[in-house]
């Protein structure tokens, strides 16, 4: 039975949860894994703050060095969030030779490369399965259960913020603005919700993912990135008429060489196994040429599933003699700055003869085919009728050009989702 000693860099509401499970369940712990812990200091901003756990006022300290400089201390476990000071203090930590465990997948995307390689140079662990998806294993599984693969795609459901919100508007036909007010009031989406609707929060955990299965860094500022707040209920039921089911997408693919990384509102078919991915959950759909195709899904947030993962990695790193780091080329990956997909566009036309020559007249001259076409509604009192289209697979560069060239006193309002069938 060994005891490792540990310190706590914040204490908020993961941090709590972490503090709990260790009281909890530590006996078992020390019977399952031969191992204990001890916290010997914890982190805070204020000592008098009220928190979800009774701890000690004893353990708690104002001054960061009481964790960082402590040489009792072996391992830090940071909840702090957000990229500074969480960021700082984890190099410290590291550059003192201690094995940092945590869950900041901003701290860790944006400052991937001087994390790996302090970690590198000082022999330390670092630690970081929580930082995505929650209680899913999706990281080790990456880094462990599948090193005999060839990864060619990652494609996720990662932000449960956006999935609760877009499941609610596909089964209720609410709107957006609707379904975000009723999830702020259950506390599933912040006051500012900006970071998960924007897709900033999947941006950071697709930097980390696409990193490891594709063993070249992909910068979080190289992956293309767009939100849900201009999704209507109408495009969601368009969709559903063609069979599609619209989900906020984290894709990472290696084609040809380069690294397509993006996240974006997508249609899958009703029949992909993320289409029923609803509500809250998270799940990710990884492609190897070995194993093919598998799917992991679970709860990819809250402060319990993510204590789960924290403790699982502390456990790991407190039975780890030497640390092993990610096989990451130091380059950044080369990227794709374009892809191909099939389209949905829907717009708003004038309703008179030759207006939809012009528009598949302009698709075409850029390459794009058509597959289908429907009128949605009636005409309207301007005399404009919704227009839904949905293009053969073609690259999202010729559609974009094309829409670009369209007679504006002919068609408005255009709004393109992308089409994922793989």
């Amino acid at each position: 039975m060994s005891t490792m000693t540990i310190g706590f860099l914040g204490c908020g509401n993961i941090g709590c949860g972490v503090y709990r499970l260790l009281k909890e369940q530590g006996e078992q712990i020390a019977r399952n894994e031969g191992e204990t812990f001890e916290i010997r200091r914890i982190l805070v901003r204020s000592k008098g703050k009220k928190r979800g756990a009774e701890i000690p006022e004893a353990l708690m300290t104002e001054n960061p060095d009481d964790v960082l400089l402590d040489p009792q201390i072996s391992i830090v476990m940071e909840f702090m969030g957000g990229e500074e000071p969480a960021a700082s203090y984890m190099l410290r930590a590291l550059e003192a030779g201690k094995t940092v465990v945590t869950a900041n997948k901003m701290a860790l995307a944006t400052h991937w490369q001087e994390l790996i390689h302090a970690a590198r140079t000082h022999a330390a662990g670092l630690y970081y399965e929580a930082s995505v998806c929650g209680a899913i294993p999706i990281i080790r599984a990456i880094n462990d259960s599948l090193q005999a693969n060839r990864i060619t795609s990652v494609t996720g459901i990662i932000n449960g913020t956006t999935n609760y919100i877009l499941s609610r508007m596909t089964r209720e036909g609410a709107s957006y603005a609707d379904v975000l007010a009723d999830a702020q009031r259950l506390g599933l989406a912040e006051p500012d919700p900006t970071a998960d609707v924007e897709g900033y929060d999947a941006a950071y955990k697709l930097s980390i993912l696409s990193t490891l299965a594709f063993h070249r860094h992909v910068p979080v500022g190289s992956v293309y990135r767009e939100g849900i707040s201009g999704i209507t209920p109408l495009d969601v039921q368009c969709g559903k008429a063609f069979g599609l089911t619209l989900k906020l997408l984290a894709i990472a693919k290696e084609v040809d060489g380069c690294v397509q990384a993006r996240v974006h509102p997508a249609f899958v078919p009703d029949d992909h196994p993320l289409a029923s991915v609803s509500d809250a959950f998270n799940a990710v759909y990884v492609s190897g040429h070995a194993c093919g195709e598998m799917m992991f899904y679970g709860r990819g947030a809250g402060d319990m599933p993510t204590a789960s993962a924290l403790v699982s990695d502390l456990i790991k790193a407190a039975k780890t003699k030497n640390h092993q780091l990610p096989a990451v080329d130091e380059l950044p990956a080369k990227m794709a700055d374009d892809w191909a997909c099939v389209h949905f566009v829907r717009m708003l036309a004038r309703d008179e003869p030759g207006v939809l020559s012009v528009v598949s007249g302009t698709f075409a001259r850029h390459g794009v085919s058509i597959a289908s076409m429907v009128q949605k509604g009636e005409t309207d009192s301007d005399g404009h009728v919704q227009l839904v289209f949905l293009t053969h697979r073609a690259s999202e560069r010729c559609v974009r050009q094309a829409l670009g060239e369209m007679d504006r006193t002919l068609v408005s309002q255009v709004n393109v989702i992308r089409v994922e069938r793989d």
